[in-house]
């Protein structure tokens, strides 16, 4: 079950079309929040910076149908983490004493008197 659906289908003119394309166009160039007008309605939607498309055309029955599909998933995505830089790996050998007495086997700089 989807959580929203809105479909509108009307006639428009090639201008009114294009002036809806062109309002798509300028909400998905800026991102985040956009406001698109369809027809007497207002749709808010977030656009994230990456997003899949699909372009369909289908010819036949004396029809062309054109058919640009956009989507994007509806959480924000967490910037990935960078993967912890990996050391060459090292023959094992036995811990050897610290100096010092601190038996943690750091090597701290002398107190200043």
């Amino acid at each position: 079950m989807k959580d929203l659906r809105f479909e509108q289908k009307r006639s428009l003119s090639r201008r009114e079309a294009a002036d809806q394309l062109a309002a798509l166009a300028a909400a998905l160039r800026d991102g985040g929040e956009a406001e698109l007008e369809l027809g007497s309605a207002t749709l808010s939607l977030r656009i994230p910076d990456d997003l899949r498309s699909e372009v369909e055309i289908e010819i036949g029955d004396g029809e062309v149908e054109l058919e640009i599909e956009f989507k994007w998933p509806t959480t924000r995505k967490r910037p990935a983490q960078a993967p912890a830089a990996q050391t060459p790996a090292r023959k094992s050998e036995p811990a050897k004493p610290a100096r010092g007495g601190t038996g943690k086997g750091v090597r701290r700089p002398a107190a200043k008197k």
